[in-house]
């Protein structure tokens, strides 16, 4: 049985740091492409990075371009996302994602093209 467990949010003032981690378990992890999306409150979710299953290629939305890095652990089966410079637009609930899929742009952006979830971590940035 897959599982996600994600960790590291929290409450931190703007231009602050987080450094999200989204432990995987039940699943090859190394065969996995893996995602971040966040919802704000009121909103859908939406795309925020990505990471093919080789960590070789990743894919990013542009509004987190330059500020956030997704990265992934083979080791400890666990990707993260390391997010400076935070901005209040970035308040959201951040959920990690896997599925084995193609690694194109097209198909990583879209939530329903992953069968995988985490629980869900809530970030807060305060201005």
């Amino acid at each position: 049985q897959v599982q996600l467990v994600e960790s590291g949010g929290g409450f931190v003032q703007a231009g602050g740091s987080l450094r999200l981690s989204c432990a995987a378990s039940g699943m090859p992890f190394s065969s996995y492409a893996m995602g971040w999306f966040r919802q704000p409150t009121g909103k859908e979710r939406e795309f925020v990075a990505a990471v093919s299953w080789s960590g070789g290629s990743t894919y990013y939305a542009d509004s987190v371009k330059g500020r956030f890095t997704i990265s992934r652990g083979a080791a400890t089966n666990t990707v993260f996302l390391q997010m400076n410079s935070l901005k209040p637009e970035d308040t959201a609930v951040y959920y990690c994602a896997a599925d084995r899929l193609a690694f194109t742009y097209q198909l990583v952006r879209a939530p329903d093209k992953f069968n995988y979830w985490g629980q869900g971590t809530q970030v807060t940035v305060s201005s």
